[in-house]
């Protein structure tokens, strides 16, 4: 998995000072990690699916409710516009990997769904993402995954 983003774009803790508060050094090497995970996971979807971080997020989302979601729910579940995820879903119907139809009771509210198609490739995407995660986190041992994962919800708890 290679990535075409120089690492001095990726790394912000560039930017730090030796007097910087510990909270703004933490700050910045949560965002460096989350940064290059984030970045090499998209040059993997793009060569090896031909496809986008937000498409394999979006079909995520479907997979995790057989029932189909609205746009709606899309929206609020990716943290983006409704543009975004209408433009995502025309792509991906047009493709044939979701359907939209409409919300039983009410006509103007569309429900989209991954089809039979769509389901297959998720779950291959799914997969290999799953061994692409491993591969960037697997060097740590359970217990400093445990140490990370406690202090981290630490921080979630404190936001």
């Amino acid at each position: 998995m290679t990535d075409t983003q120089p690492l001095s774009s990726l790394d912000h803790e560039t930017r730090l000072h030796e007097d910087d508060h510990h909270s703004i050094k933490l700050w910045l090497r949560l965002l460096t990690c989350s940064s290059l995970i984030e970045s090499r996971l998209r040059t993997a979807l793009r060569e090896t699916f031909d496809t986008t971080l937000p498409r394999f997020d979006f079909m995520a989302q479907l997979e995790r409710a057989p029932d189909g979601l609205t746009m709606g729910e899309l929206s609020r579940r990716m943290m983006v516009s409704g543009g975004n995820v209408s433009g995502i879903a025309t792509q991906l119907v047009n493709e044939g990997l979701v359907s939209r139809s409409p919300l039983p009771g009410n006509r103007r509210t569309v429900v989209v769904r991954l089809t039979a198609k769509g389901a297959r490739a998720f779950s291959e995407m799914a997969d290999q993402h799953e061994q692409w995660v491993i591969g960037m986190l697997g060097h740590l041992k359970a217990k400093e995954v445990d140490q990370l994962m406690g202090l981290l919800s630490r921080v979630k708890e404190g936001l």
